[in-house]
């Protein structure tokens, strides 16, 4: 049981490091949190121009998603650990995104590590989801569009692949924290003023 904890507990600090930050500071940009959207993630990191930062953004936030899932995984298998370790870690390695302890609780919207977390748990239907967001994402070039639909496929998929487990319940959860998360760009969205990628 305290391994268990022990567990979620490391994952949500995991998920507290936000890599828009260190990059950020790292190539010498501006904090994410005071220019564009103000959100520390890839799209709003872009917005400087930096490709390189954004990518490297991207694939920090998606890979610690991953990393923490699979390695609660692998420990619960190792440790016999209870079953909720494994769904437990993913919600947590999310809230420490949106969350993040480090940074005043002031973290990103979480489509990255989201994305990172289903790759871990079913990888064809991260792959599926990774398709529909690039060709929105590409298609209609707005970011939001493309994480939101994509964050409605995510508990459907779940429920299909796997059934009506713990890790597709923390889907579930997820998904309504990332329409939280963008709530107003949901409301630009119909207001038809959300921003491009890029721009």
């Amino acid at each position: 049981m305290i391994a268990g904890v022990f567990v979620v507990v490391a994952a949500y600090l995991v998920g507290s490091v936000s890599f828009a930050m260190v990059v950020s500071r790292a190539f010498g940009l501006p904090d994410p949190h005071e220019y564009g959207s103000g959100n520390p993630g890839a799209t709003n990191v872009l917005r400087t121009g930096n490709r390189r930062a954004a990518l490297l953004t991207l694939a920090g936030d998606g890979a610690k998603g991953f990393v923490v899932v699979a390695a609660a995984q692998a420990i619960a298998n190792a440790y016999a650990l209870p079953e909720f370790v494994v769904p437990a870690a993913a919600l947590a390695v999310f809230l420490g995104h949106i969350y993040p302890i480090f940074f005043g609780f002031r973290g990103g919207k979480g489509v990255a590590t989201a994305a990172g977390i289903v790759f871990a748990l079913n990888w064809p239907l991260g792959i599926v989801l990774l398709v529909v967001w690039l060709t929105l994402a590409f298609g209609f070039k707005i970011s939001s569009l493309a994480g939101l639909v994509a964050a409605v496929l995510m508990p459907l998929g779940m429920f299909y692949e796997v059934g009506a487990e713990a890790v597709t319940w923390v889907t579930v959860v997820i998904a309504l924290l990332l329409f939280w998360r963008h709530k107003d760009n949901i409301r630009k969205l119909v207001q038809g003023e959300e921003r491009v990628i890029g721009r």
